[in-house]
């Protein structure tokens, strides 16, 4: 069959709907089609935080190279050693106190991204400084439908006092447009595909959704006649790309749709829906966001995305893995051999939800590649170690190749007290941001 030039930005269009496309042969230059490899493709940049620190124990390899042992947290990832990178020595100076006192937690989270140290407040005043996606997006976003997309499992606050006299806006908050406006994140899966496959004039009132799920029609449905002429247009390897697109499209649908679900009484009648359509189990409200985390990067919809796995200082706990208590709590373990034991199967809990994510971008090809060796994922915290509170020697690491730029993975060991910011300022000229400085960055990293 012959098949006529793709635009990259082409959709399937029904009522209310706008379903962005995977990267189909169809939409690729002839040299691409046959055989360019996977720097050809957009790089993206997910940064992932998670809150209170890491059980280093079973975090940092006790071996360097490529060739490092994989630590007791990271055995979830073992599928994808080659795309993993683990950082030792990074610093995170701007969430030291410099003579601030107490607030680590919240100088950590505001700090993750931007390598500022913010101003203690909890009133209006607050300053802090631009993030890593952000300087991104304002150079790449045009790019794409959208600069960036600010997701986590827990919500933002722009006011208030969560540690020590810092606003509860450096706790929540990841993304920071300049030193006094932070993004507020979205923490409700159906509003995420709400924005990922609404068209632009009808996502924003909330509309859109409850006319479908009134008709119990999917958003597929309404786009299938357009789905149906363009694989007409295409060659049998799209055609399979778009049909497995489309089925992972529809799964992620139902299963958001279940969430939405009545829950029935023990007399028969139906309690209150949930307003949000947020689930009750934290791994499935983790594996939905997951989800919209790969149908972004899937479809181009976004190359810059920031992701809270809770906000820092967070008191969550896990009783479904045995650690009922704060999440906080354990951090302090004050060296408690049942504490510390607790805090690592969180800490193994939220990477099996990286594990997850890895999954899905592996399992597409792009190009020569897939959507995983075409990423960059940060994964860390601000924080080393939970009872001590430092900021040295943070738990970094990285998932994806970068297009083919990253041409060794494997487990770094830096010089004491490499600022953070150097990785970042190495990524953004991954991206084609050429820029001289960021944060405290005092030169490219260098690795590999």
């Amino acid at each position: 069959m012959k098949t006529s030039r793709l635009s990259r930005r082409t959709v399937l269009r029904g009522v209310g709907t706008a379903i962005g496309l995977p990267l189909l042969e169809a939409m690729l230059p002839t040299r691409s089609v046959l055989g360019a490899g996977p720097s050809d493709q957009p790089v993206r940049m997910l940064f992932m935080m998670v809150p209170n620190g890491i059980h280093m124990p079973a975090w940092t390899p006790s071996t360097e190279g490529p060739k490092f042992e994989l630590p007791q947290t990271m055995a979830p990832l073992a599928k994808y050693r080659e795309h993993l990178s683990v950082f030792t020595g990074l610093t995170l100076d701007g969430a030291r106190d410099h003579g601030d006192g107490p607030g680590d937690h919240a100088r950590s989270g505001a700090s993750f991204l931007t390598g500022a140290h913010p101003r203690k407040t909890d009133g209006a005043d607050i300053k802090n400084g631009i993030s890593i996606d952000q300087v991104a997006a304002q150079s790449i976003g045009h790019k794409t439908r959208f600069a960036s997309l600010e997701l986590g499992l827990e919500g933002s606050s722009q006011s208030g006092n969560c540690d020590s006299g810092y606003s509860c806006a450096y706790s929540s908050n990841l993304a920071w447009r300049n030193d006094t406006s932070p993004l507020a994140k979205e923490m409700d899966p159906s509003s995420v595909y709400e924005r990922l496959f609404g068209t632009p004039d009808k996502v924003s009132d909330g509309k859109n959704h409850k006319s479908r799920a009134g008709k119990r029609k999917s958003i597929l449905d309404y786009a299938l006649e357009d789905a149906n002429q363009l694989k007409r247009r295409l060659g049998a390897a799209d055609q399979r790309k778009l049909d497995e697109y489309l089925y992972a499209v529809r799964d992620v649908e139902n299963r958001l749709l279940k969430t939405d679900k009545l829950q029935i009484g023990e007399n028969g009648i139906p309690n209150y829906s949930r307003p949000a359509g947020v689930p009750r189990e934290w791994a499935e409200h983790c594996r939905l966001m997951m989800d919209m985390i790969a149908l972004a990067i899937r479809t181009d919809a976004s190359r810059v995305l920031t992701f809270m796995m809770a906000n820092e200082g967070s008191n969550r706990g896990y009783p479904e893995i045995g650690a009922p208590e704060s999440h906080h709590e354990l951090s302090h373990h004050g060296k408690s051999a049942e504490k510390q034991e607790k805090l690592q199967k969180i800490n193994a809990f939220h990477i099996q939800q990286l594990a997850y994510l890895s999954e899905q971008l592996a399992g597409v090809q792009e190009g020569n590649g897939t959507l995983l060796d075409n990423c960059m994922i940060i994964y860390g915290s601000g924080i080393s170690d939970g009872d001590r509170h430092n900021h040295d020697d943070l738990p970094i690491l990285m998932l994806g190749n970068a297009g083919g730029r990253i041409k060794k993975t494997g487990h770094w060991r830096l010089p004491s007290n490499t600022p953070l910011c150097n990785l970042y300022l190495w990524m953004l000229h991954q991206v084609g941001v050429k820029a001289d400085r960021f944060g405290d960055s005092t030169d490219l990293l260098k690795f590999g």
